[in-house]
């Protein structure tokens, strides 16, 4: 081992190294074991993100990896390459959750039962970690490319079906252009920096008169913010959203809507906040990204009404989710970094909780329309619980996670001036109320033909959705310690 790599470094990437090695255990799983069930593999792969799982938070309390009081100098490893910190800790807890939450509700889904779509999930989820802890321009697109390469296949994994197909292939069109054009942006920020670390690039801009290149870190700001609106699906870079959630397996649909928006708020805040271009934010652009929140909030909710697929209006609804947490952003305070992260956290839980349902609903009726949820609560009072839970949590209603999500962020834009804009967040919310009300009518009030057929639920799909309630519960119930650990996360990205 070279004299320059410590314990620490190595300790810094334990998380994804033990799911490198879980990935090719699984790759090995099938040829060693042979196991007469397909389940198995994905029994197995959620094993092993409770593990990792298990090792991140042990690392954390036991052995202080990160440190609480870490500076930046003692939380960046690998030549500048990454920083370890509570930022990249709280993020991990969302990937690998989310990891296996999808693991165990893909077991019900007979097509997905293949050693190949866990690998993928696996890769995906180290490309999105990555993403959290990365502080190098060319880690970040390293990272991006390792998460998004893998999506793209796991979008159109049903080869045999045409809407998978067509999600899988524009998905990754619309995702290689807006890669390449934000790739194009960092170029412009190492030519006007001769840096490639968000830091470094970010003392440079501060300690120096920024006049004669602010059109250009302007542009470059703009060219690199599409890639990362794009992760978010913040529009204008939404439009791949409903058809991508549409067509790709029900699972990973919940598993993109959650985990891929997480990795791209973080880099985000990354880059804007603490990093690269934490300067021209200051500027008139800063304009822009307020722009972008709430026309995100305002299609994202409208458009929603008028769908009649769920996958679809979920679709929708991320995109208006995708307008709330960057308001935590636009604020520019650690308190709204940290209601963005808290935020971030509970959605992981609630979108994964409604995509469960649907799967199980879609095994049994063969379908995704709303119409398909019509007298759930008689054919499952189980699913129709999670799905109230989640439903709530996605509208902001007490005493759901969801409650506490919005009320950190609107409280964040108030006390930081933007008052205005916590109204708009305010009002849209109330129009959210109304398509999601409305799934909780046809559940509870609609009938159906087949009103005395039950849906099968498998004991594994009852773990992972009890697990999701019982998390968007304690998180409406007793957000305390969780928003305060995602606050003292933010206050890496502002050290001063």
């Amino acid at each position: 081992m070279s004299p320059n790599i410590t314990l620490s470094w190595v300790l810094a990437l334990a998380p994804e190294i033990a799911l490198l090695v879980i990935l090719f255990c699984v790759l090995l799983y099938e040829k060693l074991f042979k196991p007469s069930n397909p389940r198995q593999v994905g029994l197995f792969t959620a094993w092993g993100g409770v593990a990792v799982l298990v090792l991140t938070a042990a690392l954390f309390w036991l052995f202080d990896q990160p440190g609480r009081t870490w500076g930046v100098s003692e939380s960046v490893f690998w030549g500048g390459m990454m920083r370890n910190d509570l930022v990249t800790f709280v993020f991990r807890l969302m990937f690998f959750s989310a990891l296996i939450l999808t693991a165990l509700l893909s077991m019900d889904v007979p097509r997905l039962q293949k050693i190949e779509y866990y690998a993928l999930l696996i890769m995906a989820t180290i490309g999105f970690s990555l993403m959290a802890a990365s502080t190098d321009l060319i880690m970040v697109y390293v990272a991006l490319e390792t998460a998004s390469i893998s999506s793209y296949l796991l979008a159109g994994f049903y080869t045999g079906e045409r809407r998978s197909s067509e999600a899988g292939m524009k998905y990754f069109v619309y995702g290689a252009f807006t890669t390449a054009v934000m790739l194009y942006g960092m170029s412009l920020v190492y030519g006007v920096t001769g840096a490639t670390n968000l830091y470094v690039i970010g003392d440079v801009l501060t300690g120096r008169p920024i006049d004669g290149v602010q059109p250009l870190l302007l542009l470059a700001a703009v060219l690199v913010v599409v890639g990362f609106a794009f992760k978010t699906s913040i529009v204008p870079y939404h439009f791949w959203a409903p058809d991508v959630y549409e067509g790709a397996p029900t699972p990973f649909t919940g598993f993109l809507s959650t985990a891929s928006k997480a990795a791209g708020f973080a880099v985000f805040l990354r880059v804007f906040l603490s990093g690269a271009l934490g300067p021209v934010i200051q500027g008139g652009w800063w304009a822009m990204l307020i722009a972008m929140c709430i026309i995100t909030m305002l299609l994202g909710n409208f458009v929603a009404i008028y769908q009649t697929n769920i996958k679809r209006l979920l679709a929708y609804s991320s995109i208006a989710q995708a307008g709330y947490a960057l308001i935590g952003l636009v604020t520019l305070t650690q308190d709204g970094s940290g209601a963005t992260l808290f935020y971030l956290l509970m959605y992981v839980f609630t979108n994964i909780a409604a995509f469960g349902v649907i799967i199980l609903v879609s095994n049994a009726t063969g379908a995704d329309e709303i119409k398909d949820l019509n007298g759930l609560n008689r054919r499952s009072p189980f699913l129709a619980l999670v799905m109230l839970f989640a439903v709530l949590s996605l509208g902001g209603i007490p005493p759901t996670a969801g409650f506490f999500g919005k009320f950190f962020l609107f409280k964040s834009a108030i006390d930081a001036g933007l008052w205005w804009l916590a109204l708009v967040g305010i009002l849209m919310a109330f129009v959210g109320l109304y398509y999601y009300l409305n799934i909780i009518k046809v559940m509870y009030l609609y009938r159906s033909e087949q009103d005395d057929i039950a849906i099968p639920v498998s004991r594994a799909a009852q773990v992972g959705l009890v697990i999701a309630v019982v998390f968007i519960i304690y998180l409406g119930v007793s957000a305390g310690p969780a928003f305060e650990l995602t606050r003292e996360a933010a206050a890496a990205f502002f050290p001063g």
